[in-house]
């Protein structure tokens, strides 16, 4: 089975839509919808508990809760510690991946080839959120390359599946948006090899609610080199 984990904080104007899509997805496997409310303060929480508590017969979709925000990377160790699946995916709820693609990203793990995939973004015109945004992705792809002496193209994709035991095995510590680089990261300690599969992508814009400024981009080389160094 696969443990899809969702993340969410603020996100009332999509929330609902996102969940839609993913227990609308067919995917060759079962798969349980794990839904973390980080602490969000716009109303998303009360429709999160209207919605588990209208579809409580719906075994796939489960509500966990932050009594207040504490980021992405908390959120995903708290969904990780309820996963029930043999393997987990993070999907976040901002409507910017496709969840049709996980049925690509978990064919490499079920036929035992790897451990960990990652979904690639193109960042061509249509699906991009602007040139910083982008040369920010690719720097800190590039750092990350340089650093452990890997090749990979998208570090900081959000669409990062792995084996439910590796995953909790990684000691991942980053609460914020660096958990991105951060399992990255601990993969390639591990010796993992990384498969990487082209994914659709579409950038919401600032307007749209997105989150990350450059600020984030530096929080990324500063996980990068806490790992790279060893430190915790």
């Amino acid at each position: 089975m696969l443990t899809i984990l969702m993340p969410v904080y603020n996100e009332r104007e999509r929330v609902q839509r996102a969940i839609d899509e993913v227990l609308e997805t067919v995917l060759p496997t079962e798969f349980e919808l794990i839904v973390i409310d980080d602490g969000s303060t716009d109303g998303t929480r009360e429709l999160l508990r209207a919605r588990a508590q209208r579809d409580r017969a719906e075994q796939r979709l489960r509500l966990v809760e932050h009594d207040h925000n504490q980021g992405k990377g908390a959120a995903v160790r708290t969904g990780l510690a309820h996963a029930q699946g043999e393997f987990t995916c993070v999907f976040d709820a901002d409507l910017e991946y496709d969840p049709e693609d996980l049925a690509r990203l978990i064919a490499p793990l079920l036929d035992r080839s790897v451990n960990a995939c990652f979904g690639v973004r193109a960042f061509d015109g249509y699906t991009s959120h602007s040139f910083l945004f982008v040369l920010g992705n690719k720097g800190v792809t590039f750092i990350c390359n340089a650093l452990f002496n890997v090749y990979l193209r998208d570090i900081m994709t959000c669409q990062k599946m792995l084996r439910t035991d590796l995953f909790r095995s990684l000691e991942l510590r980053a609460n914020g948006f660096t958990i991105e680089p951060e399992i990255a990261a601990r993969l390639i300690q591990r010796g993992e090899r990384i498969y990487e599969l082209p994914i659709r992508y579409r950038a919401r814009s600032d307007s749209e609610g997105k989150k990350l400024t450059a600020r984030d981009g530096f929080r990324v080389v500063g996980v990068l080199l806490r790992c790279r160094l060893g430190l915790h």
